[in-house]
C-alpha cells in the first residue's frame, strides 16, 4: 500500500511562539522512513492570509525536513482537501493511507484527517506528530482516532 505523509501548516506565521522540536523530530523522521522507500511527502501551506501576511512568514519553518521530491499543496481553507489538488495528488499516486501531521492539531490537522476519511483514503494522525496552540486538544485529537506510530510505518513500509 502506498502511503503519503500530510504535514499540514507548518510555517513561521503559525508557529513563532511554538515549541517545535518534538514534533519536528517524529515528522522528520517519518518523511525519510516514507522517502526513502519511495513514498509521497506533502506539505501543505496555508495562504489564506497571504495578502495581509509577509510572504517570509508564510514560509516552512527550517526544523522540518524538505526534500526535491516532496510535494507543497496550497491551502485557503482548514481541510487540505477543499477546493485542492490534493485528492487527485493521491489518487494518481494510488495513495491508499494518509498519515496527517503538523499544525493545528483541534483545526487543520484534524479538518484534513476527516476529509481524507470522507474521501474514501484510509487515514491516521501521527503520533507524537502534531501540535497545537492549545496543548489538550492534542489529546482530544488523538482520541477516538486512528493513530499512527513510526515504528509501525516502519513496519508497513518494510513489508510492501
Amino acid at each position: 500500500m502506498k502511503i503519503a505523509l500530510l504535514i499540514v501548516d507548518m510555517q513561521k506565521n503559525s508557529l513563532q511562539d511554538h515549541p517545535v522540536a518534538s514534533a519536528c523530530e517524529y515528522i522528520n523522521h517519518v518523511a525519510q522512513i516514507l522517502r526513502s522507500s519511495g513514498h509521497q511527502v506533502i506539505h501543505i501551506q496555508d495562504v489564506e492570509d497571504a495578502e495581509v501576511v509577509s510572504p517570509e512568514l508564510l514560509e516552512f519553518i527550517p526544523e522540518i525536513q524538505m526534500e526535491n521530491d516532496d510535494l507543497i499543496v496550497k491551502k485557503t481553507f482548514s481541510n487540505a482537501f477543499w477546493k485542492t489538488e490534493l485528492e487527485q495528488i493521491l489518487l494518481d499516486r494510488q495513495i491508499g493511507l494518509v498519515v496527517v501531521a503538523g499544525f493545528d492539531a483541534g483545526n487543520c490537522v484534524l479538518f484534513t484527517y476527516n476529509g481524507a476519511i470522507e474521501r474514501g483514503f484510509k487515514a491516521a494522525i501521527l503520533q507524537r506528530g502534531i501540535l497545537s496552540a492549545k496543548e489538550d486538544l492534542i489529546a482530544l485529537t488523538y482520541r477516538d482516532r486512528h493513530v499512527i506510530s513510526y515504528p509501525i510505518i516502519e513496519f508497513m513500509v518494510q513489508q510492501s
